[in-house]
């Protein structure tokens, strides 16, 4: 499956964005999928999951209540609403596909996006 994440930007402390990934190739709702981010100098970390249909979710602690995600299966889209945003929020965010498992570990993902990025000011 091939993936596309768009939506990244600059945005103040406290705004909000929105990331989607658009999927194609193969049967999106076969997939679990997740979000990942990468800061400069840091390793590649989990921020949120959704099993195939959308009716599971879990998020790392440090977006918990703040970040949602969800897809549309008939878009073969996944989204990542990101409120009150901080600085150290500030990443390369990627989207993965999962064939097997909601994961939380990276190795796990069988299929990625090239990243948007996400800035965020003081």
């Amino acid at each position: 499956v091939q993936l596309q994440a768009s939506g990244g930007g600059l945005v103040q402390t406290g705004g909000s964005l929105r990331l989607s990934c658009a999927a194609s190739g193969r049967t999106f709702s076969n997939y679990h999928m997740g979000w990942f981010r990468q800061a400069p100098g840091k390793e590649r970390e989990f921020v949120a999951a959704v099993n195939r249909s959308g009716g599971y979710t879990h998020y790392a602690d440090q977006v918990k209540g703040r970040f949602t995600i969800s897809r549309d299966n008939a878009k073969n889209t996944v989204y990542l609403q990101m409120n009150s945003l901080k600085q150290e929020d500030t990443a390369v965010y990627y989207c993965a596909a999962d064939l097997m498992v909601v994961s939380r570990i990276a190795s796990e993902y069988d299929y990625w996006g090239q990243g948007t990025q996400v800035t965020v000011s003081s």
